[in-house]
Parts: structure tokens; sequence; C-alpha cells
């Protein structure tokens, strides 16, 4: 299928799942990612969730890499350019909601994306080959190009990969490891 169709089908199965079905497959992904390897990981981005659109809540990944002394990252959009800025994500950090409802933060310190150790990037859908559909408009994919070689990318998604995203192209990054409830 192409991501066009695929965006279409699982915005609607991420909409049709239950608070109890959210619960459950959340804590299987937290504990996936309380098991990483994180002993050479100094700093993380992660994603602020979008409770409206039924995201992962990455709110109790954030707390336990706080927990390891571990910093984190958020990001704001330009959405001009479809780019993303990056910032330090501290205990005071002021978030705003953007136009489109996506909490930025305000009084933070910028940083380069070259520091990222690990990656956590939103997704609907992957695939075998862990190529990811997103909300289509390549903010992930143009922030994923300018990392570090050895930066690592999870996606973090509430369904097992497909076989195949069938219109895959060059701007494509694929990521390193998909975590979703097994």
């Amino acid at each position: 299928m192409k991501k066009q169709e695929l965006r279409k089908i699982y915005k609607q199965k991420r909409s049709d799942l239950t608070e109890s079905q959210i619960v459950d497959f959340q804590q299987n992904i937290f504990q996936q990612v309380y098991n990483l390897d994180i002993s050479e990981v100094k700093t993380v981005h992660l994603f602020l969730s979008l409770k409206k659109f039924k995201e992962i809540d990455t709110q109790p990944i954030i707390d336990y890499f706080r927990s390891k002394k571990i910093r984190i990252v958020v990001s704001k959009s330009n959405l001009e350019n479809k780019t993303l800025a990056h910032f330090y994500l501290e205990e005071n950090t002021v978030l705003e909601l953007n136009k489109y409802g996506v909490p930025e933060p305000v009084n933070a310190q910028q940083v380069d994306e070259k520091i990222l150790d690990i990656v956590f990037v939103p997704l609907l859908i992957s695939d075998k080959k862990n190529y990811r559909v997103g909300y289509g408009k390549g903010f992930y994919d143009r922030f994923l190009s300018n990392c570090k070689k050895d930066a690592k990318f999870i996606g973090v998604n509430f369904f097992k990969p497909i076989d195949k995203i069938e219109d895959v192209n060059e701007f494509d990054i694929p990521l390193h490891q998909i975590i979703y409830p097994k």
C-alpha cells in the first residue's frame, strides 16, 4: 500500500483504540524502552504527545530518562520551511501550543541535532524494512538526515509493522528499531 492510503487507515485504527487498549499497549512499549541499553547515552530526543490524536504518551519515557540523568531534547516546528529546531527540555521549560496544537518549548536552550544519541520518532505505521509513515510533511526525514551518523532512530507505534510501504523514496530515512506492543 502507498503512504496516503496507509496514513488514512492507521489514523482511523489509532482513533478506534480504546483507553484500555492504549494503557496496555503503552505499558508494553514503556517496558521495552526501559530495557534499552542506554549505557553510552547522554542525550535523547523525544516528541511531545498529542493526546487528541491518541499518540503514545511520552511523559513516562521523559521521566525515565531524566531519572537516569540523560538530557531530554524536544523540537519546535518552523511551519514555513518544514524544519525542526531542537531545545533542551528542563523541568522548568515552558511549553506553549503552536497553531496545530503541538506543545513546543518557549524558554529553552537551543541545541544542535548532532548531539543526539537516540531519537524517538512518532509514526502511524512502519514496514519490515523500518521505513515509516508519519503525518506527511517530511519534518522528521529532514531532521534525521542532519543527525550524527551513529545516532539511533527508534520508532514507537501501537501497531505491528506491515510487509512493505510501496512508495518509499530517496528522502525517506529508515529507522534502526521499531518498538510496538509485543
